[in-house]
């Protein structure tokens, strides 16, 4: 097998034994005791395949039958994967996939709104009962924020939004545009804690659909509105914006508008509130697996890029950044639990190859927070200096008041 040479010197931690398309069996061990994993190739193509480009072909690989387990399951798979990644991607084969990854990625940036509404709805257009198979109550489709890890996914995602609203200082009056609102809940609990109106919007009509019924239901449709708009042709201002997971799918070459549109929307005492997925190391590009079959044109940025682009919307002031580690490995963690329990029923509503491919997605992106160079940021946004107050005692007060309401 021709990936044999290659993987004896990238397995440093854990053991991995392949079972080629032969019948051969090739072990390999690194120096450190952890997982261990025995996976059968059934494609001899594999042999090859795996060795140009693992990123894209294990993927596919699982998906399509052609990737199975002997020993262990695709969590101790893609764990020690996920232990060993640094080897990988520091070898010449992995610096030249990556150089191949992003030389796609640069070509796949070009978003203009006809394109972006059409890679949100491959992903967020979904079966409307998929998501209630994984997601919490509210369904929070971002990183939650875990206080403690006796919490469950309801109060972690709960303690989010309580998180978000208490940098946005949310008060009676204000003027809120939610950019990417998903199915509501956010803006939903804006307008319960004081809001005086709520604008969300979203590329999805399924998301769309879904958030105006749960304002009708919540008896708050006359204060909270969610439209299919894209966020270049929004009208303010507004007192406060924030955007939760959407600006991973905004394109690196957008980013000026996106922080231009948002500082033209904001009032001049207005605050802003970007949660977005990032990655703690220079500019690179989406695995290519993830951008081929979840996330057409996604992007998690480089906080040089994020705030490079900020740099040159001026005046705009980065007043508050806080970096959220292992939160969202947690987070992908549960959903993955809930979608393994609910797997008949998702098969039902699909097939077994997409059960196969949303289980490494919610896996692999685990183990890439776990273990890899994914962080979450939060990076709050005024036009005036003095628009927030002066030590972050504010964001914690009003944190705990409303926790306790």
């Amino acid at each position: 097998m021709l990936a044999a040479h290659f993987l004896k010197h990238i397995i440093h931690e854990g053991t991995l034994r392949v079972v080629d398309a032969t019948g051969r069996t090739h072990a390999f061990g690194g120096a450190v005791a952890g997982p261990a994993s025995t996976i059968r190739l059934h494609d001899r193509s594999l042999h090859y395949k795996l060795l140009l480009n693992p990123y894209l072909h294990v993927g596919e690989a699982y998906m399509d039958g052609n990737l199975t387990f002997e020993d262990g399951d695709l969590r101790t798979f893609l764990d020690l994967v996920g232990r060993n990644v640094a080897a990988l991607d520091s070898s010449l084969l992995g610096r030249f996939n990556l150089w191949k990854n992003h030389v796609a990625h640069t070509l796949n940036q070009f978003n203009p709104a006809p394109l972006a509404r059409k890679r949100v709805a491959h992903h967020y257009d979904l079966s409307d009962e998929l998501y209630d198979l994984f997601l919490d109550d509210d369904r929070q489709y971002s990183c939650a924020y875990w206080r403690t890890d006796a919490d469950d996914l309801e109060a972690a995602q709960h303690h989010k939004k309580v998180h978000i609203a208490s940098k946005l200082r949310i008060e009676p009056g204000v003027r809120v545009l939610d950019i990417g609102c998903g199915w509501g809940g956010l803006a939903l609990e804006l307008a319960r804690q004081g809001a005086d109106r709520v604008v969300g919007i979203t590329l999805s009509e399924e998301q769309v659909k879904v958030a105006n019924r749960r304002a009708r239901e919540a008896g708050l449709d006359g204060r909270v509105e969610f439209r299919l708009e894209d966020y270049r042709h929004i009208e303010g201002p507004f007192d406060r914006i924030v955007s939760v997971g959407m600006f991973e799918h905004v394109g690196v070459r957008q980013y000026r508008a996106f922080f231009r549109t948002v500082r033209n929307l904001l009032t001049d005492d207005g605050v802003a509130l970007l949660h977005s997925i990032g990655r703690m190391e220079p500019p690179g590009s989406t695995n290519a697996w993830l951008r081929k079959y979840i996330f057409p044109g996604g992007y998690t940025p480089a906080m040089s890029e994020v705030l490079g682009a900020v740099e040159k919307e001026q005046p705009l002031w980065a007043t508050d950044i806080e970096v959220l580690r292992l939160h969202y490995a947690w987070t992908l963690r549960e959903w993955h639990r809930r979608f393994a329990a609910n797997r008949d029923t998702v098969k039902r509503l699909y097939d077994e190859r997409f059960c196969r491919m949303w289980e490494f997605y919610l896996l692999g992106c685990e183990m890439a927070f776990r273990y890899w160079n994914q962080m979450v940021f939060q990076l709050q946004l005024a036009r005036r200096q003095d628009a927030v107050p002066l030590t972050r005692d504010y964001m914690v007060d009003a944190e705990r008041r409303l926790m306790e309401s």
